[in-house]
Order: structure tokens, then C-alpha cells, then sequence
């Protein structure tokens, strides 16, 4: 037993050593910059990533399944609650053709608790989704803090203009963005519609993933592990935007991901046929909201932004 420790320890001590080593070297490189972006040694093309097609029962409108509340439980002594997902995530779709960033965001704040508990190695993803979050409601506070002659650090995060104002809604901040030419199609900018299509591929990376876990087994009674369904969602959502350091450090974080019990545990259930009724809840609220941001950045021309 002692020696099976040491073995585990000192094998999540070279991951991590590994790991830091290529996110110090890939700190020379903009991460996710655009998947037209490649060609040169350092980033090679990655031409055969392709999304996989929407599963046949995730319907296109919002469609609660009877029984949905008392499926989804409230799980005591963890941070993440896929019930208070579930709310935030119906909550952003209240309006018919946008999204509300308020209740999106806070969608962000529990994946992050979902993301964070799945061991220290997940914050290579959840550092930076944690960045861009905070990086909308600075720039909400700041815009707020203008509009009413007053400094932004006076405002409290309660009152950063999410329920009103031009980052009420993703529409809201494009128009507003777009006004005051904080975005750019030719060069990066730290604006919230470039920041808001990063997390909108990070959600596409989480909801692939919740969607491999949904799956049963294969024809052989296998079930492929959660590092194989990460690396699998990776290829599709981020790989082709990210850099070939990158895409390497990711790889460390796919083999330290702990296994599908662990994932299942975070639901507060006990196994796989509890398992799919909720992850495909879930996924099809996922779905949604990622099915309409694409719409409206797809609108603006901004699925590429730098």
C-alpha cells in the first residue's frame, strides 16, 4: 500500500512538473488564437477535427422531462450542484433570440466548481475560463462605471450592469462593442465579445465530453474512459484553435482526469443508468445555450475573432 502511494504521488508530481514546464513555454504563444492560424512548425493544421452531429434526443426548444427537479438532487459537501446549472443555464434563454450574461455567467461560476473538482490538473482549462469570466464583468463594471460618472472599483459585483445596461444580454454587448470599436477582426482585443467566443469553445469542450459520458458501452461492454472522452471533445472544441504546445500540455491533464465513478459521484448518483437521464438534462440545457450563442456571434462575423 505504501509503495502503491509513493508511486501514484511521484507519477502526479512528473505530470505536474511536466505540465508546468509547457505552460511556461507556451506563455510565448496567444492561446486559442484562430483555427485559420496554422501551418508553421510550431502549429501544424488540424484538418480532421470535426463536430460530431447533435445527439437524436436533444430537441431544439427548451423541453423540461417530466420529473426533471426530483432527477436532479442536491449533493451535500461538494461546491458544484447540477441543479443550480440547470437554473442559470434555463435562466440565460429567457429571452427569445439572446442570451443573458448574468445568468450565463453564473452558469460559468458552477462549471468552474465542476471543472475545479475534478483535481488541480483541470486549472491548465479552468485558469483561463476563470480569466475571461472575470474579464466580462470587469469590462461591465467599468462600461457601468462610465455611464454614471463614478470609478469602478466603487461598485459592488452585485450592481455590475448585468440585469441592465449594454451587457444585459450578449446582443447588448455587441452592439455596444461595436459602437465604440472594441473589436477588432484583424487583431486580438481583451473585449467581451472576444472573450465570450473563447468560453463559448470551452463550452462546446465540456458539453462533447458530458455527452461521451451519457453514452453507454461499446459492442465490447467497454466504456471509454473520461481522459479519453476530454481528449476526444478537446480535438473537436479546442485543439484546432490552440497551439501545438498546447494541444501537448493538454495531454497531461487527460491522463490525470480521476475515473467515470468520480464523474458520476458529482451528479450524486451511483451508476451509469442513474447517470444518463441527468447528464442528458443537462446536455440538452448545454445545448441551447451554445446552439445560440453561435447564432448571434455567427450574425456579427465574430466566430473568428483573433
Amino acid at each position: 500500500m505504501v509503495f502503491l502511494r509513493r508511486t501514484l504521488l511521484l507519477r502526479y508530481l512528473l505530470l505536474s512538473a511536466m505540465l508546468a514546464l509547457l505552460l511556461f513555454v507556451s506563455s510565448f504563444w496567444l492561446p486559442q488564437g484562430g483555427a485559420r492560424e496554422c501551418g508553421s512548425p510550431w502549429q501544424p493544421c488540424l484538418s480532421f477535427y470535426h463536430q460530431k452531429p447533435a445527439p437524436p434526443w436533444a430537441p431544439e426548444q427548451w423541453v423540461e422531462p417530466d420529473g426533471a427537479l426530483s432527477l436532479i438532487k442536491e449533493c451535500p459537501g461538494q461546491s458544484f450542484q447540477a441543479s443550480h446549472l440547470l437554473l442559470y443555464l434555463k435562466s440565460s434563454l429567457a429571452n427569445d433570440d439572446d442570451i443573458l450574461l448574468e445568468p450565463y455567467l453564473k452558469s460559468w461560476d458552477q462549471l468552474l466548481k465542476f471543472m475545479e473538482s475534478l483535481g488541480p490538473m483541470v486549472s491548465f482549462f479552468s485558469q483561463k475560463v476563470q480569466e475571461k469570466v472575470v474579464l466580462i464583468r470587469e469590462l461591465s463594471l467599468r462600461h457601468n462605471a462610465e455611464a454614471n460618472g463614478k470609478p469602478a472599483g466603487l461598485q459592488t459585483p452585485e450592481a455590475f450592469g448585468l440585469k441592465a445596461g449594454a451587457y444585459r444580454s450578449v446582443r447588448s454587448m455587441m452592439e455596444a462593442e461595436l459602437k465604440a470599436d472594441m473589436v477588432n477582426f484583424s487583431y486580438r482585443t481583451d473585449s467581451g465579445c472576444r472573450t465570450l467566443l473563447r468560453l463559448h469553445r470551452s463550452l462546446l469542450w465540456l458539453k462533447l465530453m458530458l455527452e461521451g459520458l451519457a453514452e453507454g458501452p461499446d459492442e465490447n461492454g467497454q466504456y471509454k474512459t473520461p481522459g479519453e472522452l476530454s481528449r476526444d471533445a478537446y480535438k473537436v472544441a479546442l485543439a484546432p484553435h490552440h497551439p501545438w504546445v498546447l494541444r501537448q500540455a493538454a495531454e497531461f491533464v487527460f491522463l490525470a482526469l480521476p475515473e467515470r465513478q468520480y464523474f458520476l459521484q458529482l451528479v450524486c448518483v451511483q451508476n451509469q443508468q442513474e447517470a444518463t437521464p441527468i447528464l442528458r438534462i443537462i446536455i440538452h440545457a448545454l445545448t441551447l445555450v451554445h446552439t445560440r450563442t453561435q447564432q448571434l456571434l455567427a450574425e456579427r462575423d465574430m466566430l473568428d475573432l483573433p
